[in-house]
């Protein structure tokens, strides 16, 4: 693509916003002949609807841009780190429909270089070992409103401080005993400036580097050199990371890497409502089997996302219409479950199932009559699909009463309703166990109402769904609400105590047979009942279960 193209492309993938402007400066000064982004999770957990945000703005841009977007693991911490994590990411990345370019890097990569640009630094007399305890550390460093105040390492000299790196690096200091910290100014209003650390002792094994190193760089440390060594021109971050764009530039600017330096932009993070973000909180939920791991389709993670059966359209959809601002807000829960019920509605092909079943009798028919219904009602390209309709049927309980007023358009005793795709029945009798609970309604059907009204002129208004009750496929359905009862969980000093108790709900109950080939990652509506998908863990053909994804209609708020 043409320079000329590039700054006239639309933008498919990213609503314009103040980054695009930047670009589209960047690229017509000439500052950048082209953009290069990268999407950098750290692998100690798995991927949640915020990342999903910032997956979107970085492959994003790189597409609308016709740039590049590499994907790289910062893994600077072995302690929290795991390969199941990198996995479960390269999963989501490319599950959301994005390729990175060439093989995921890794800040391992660059760990001999990291090593030799702090040599670097400690020869310049801008980095330091430093043997005070991370508790004397914390109580140096000062308040916000306090400067901090130099450690009695600080002056160490240069010939000093690179033995006593070698010493940490041979693995002859103990951990929390000595690390490597810049020299910068304790006296700095900002607090990442006050001499941070940059390497610290970990005697741990790397997924990726084995027993090589007992020492490891910090992030900050890390990100910036890692994003110059690949040449990213647009580094892309949240605003928690506004202060730290200082030790970024700094870290850069002291070191002898190639030029141009890569910049930093922070955005906004998503804050959702009712849900939490922080990997540390949702671990716990996992560990402490709240939820059923980290996919659990109450999770708000992109893997449990996509197992409760939301689509990657539908997410690359809500990240493009939240859009990407400086300003801090709380996103409603419902224009994420909107994006899904948008998409849904067109794509989604119909069936029927019954989740709260009560049978009926069709006491004038016998056999067994094979109907055609659409697959989808505006789409006829999706085909359509054979109904049994039989003697037997079950419809959902809450469609029938024995008497009820005018607004009531479902079975009534004495009266009649039209069976989706079927025929018009009439409610004659019931029976009823000892109880008092209806287990059957006894009904005629009309033959001459099958795709049309009845001859004589009554109008039958009402419309329900049914499966047959003995051509049909049982199935388990998991109905899942909101996993917390307020919407901002994440400022509860106890989780615990704002877990819904309902936000799982399970119910048997029956679907059409022709849904016994159900296909994981297909959505359905299922008619009257809400969009449901076969749960990629539990369900198959031996046993469906079909996890609700979202209601037809938006859900109440907290």
């Amino acid at each position: 693509m043409s320079k000329e193209n590039i700054l006239t492309s639309e933008h498919n993938d990213v609503r314009e916003n103040f980054i695009t402007h930047i670009i589209d400066e960047d690229l017509a000064s000439g500052k950048h002949q082209s953009i290069h982004t990268r999407f950098p999770p750290e692998p100690n957990g798995y991927l949640h609807i915020g990342h999903a945000k910032s997956i979107c703005l970085n492959f994003g841009i790189a597409e609308d841009y016709n740039g590049l977007c590499n994907l790289r693991f910062d893994d600077t911490n072995p302690v929290k780190e795991d390969v199941e994590y990198i996995d479960s990411i390269k999963q989501d990345v490319e599950w959301l429909g994005f390729k990175w370019e060439g093989q995921p890097h890794y800040a391992s990569d660059y760990f001999d270089q990291l090593y030799t640009y702090a040599i670097e630094l400690i020869k310049k007399g801008l980095a330091y070992v430093d043997e005070l305890s991370p508790e004397k550390m914390r109580e140096y460093r000062g308040t916000l409103t306090e400067p901090g105040k130099n450690s009695p390492y600080r002056d160490r000299s240069v010939e000093e401080n690179l033995a006593l790196f070698e010493k940490m690096k041979n693995g002859e200091f103990a951990e929390g005993t000595a690390s490597l910290r810049a020299k910068i100014d304790m006296a700095s209003p900002f607090m990442v400036m006050r001499d941070p650390v940059i390497y610290r002792i970990k005697f741990a094994s790397h997924h990726q580097t084995g027993d090589k190193w007992c020492i490891y760089p910090m992030y900050d440390f890390t990100h910036c050199i890692s994003d110059a060594i690949e040449r990213i021109t647009h580094s892309l971050c949240t605003l928690e990371f506004q202060d730290n764009r200082r030790l970024y530039d700094w870290v850069l600017e002291n070191i002898s890497i190639e030029r141009p330096l890569p910049h930093q932009y922070e955005f906004s993070r998503l804050n959702l409502e009712g849900t939490l973000t922080s990997k540390r909180k949702l671990l716990k939920l996992v560990e402490d089997k709240i939820v059923d791991g980290w996919d659990d389709p109450r999770m708000p993670t992109i893997s449990g996302l996509r197992r409760r059966g939301y689509t990657p359209a539908s997410l690359r959809e809500f990240a493009r219409r939240i859009g990407v601002t400086k300003q801090d807000n709380v996103v409603e829960y419902s224009a994420l479950e909107a994006c899904i019920r948008d998409d849904l509605n067109t794509n989604a092909p119909r069936a029927m199932a019954v989740i709260n079943p009560v049978k009926v009798v069709i006491e004038n028919f016998e056999g067994e009559e094979i109907l055609s219904a659409p697959n989808h009602p505006n789409r006829e390209e999706l085909g359509r699909r054979e109904l049994a309709f039989t003697r037997e049927l079950y419809i959902d309980e809450a469609d029938f009463r024995e008497e009820a007023n005018k607004q009531f358009k479902r079975l009534v005793l004495g009266k009649e309703v039209r069976l989706r795709n079927a025929y018009v029945i009439k409610a004659e009798r019931v029976e009823k166990d000892t109880s008092g609970k209806i287990t059957t309604i006894f009904c005629s059907y009309d033959p001459e109402t099958l795709g049309k009204n009845p001859s004589d002129g009554r109008k039958v208004k009402g419309v329900i769904h049914w499966v047959s009750a003995t051509n049909n496929k049982p199935a388990e359905f998991r109905i899942y609400d909101r996993l917390f009862t307020v919407p901002n969980p994440g400022a509860e000093e106890d989780i615990n105590s704002v877990i819904n108790p309902n936000s799982l709900t399970i119910k048997q109950g029956f679907v059409e047979s022709n849904l016994a080939n159900a296909q994981v990652g297909q959505g359905y509506q299922f008619e009257r009942e809400g969009y449901y998908c076969l749960d990629s863990k539990d369900g198959n053909a031996d046993h469906l279960v079909f996890n609700l994804t979202v209601s037809l209609k938006e859900s109440v708020a907290f």
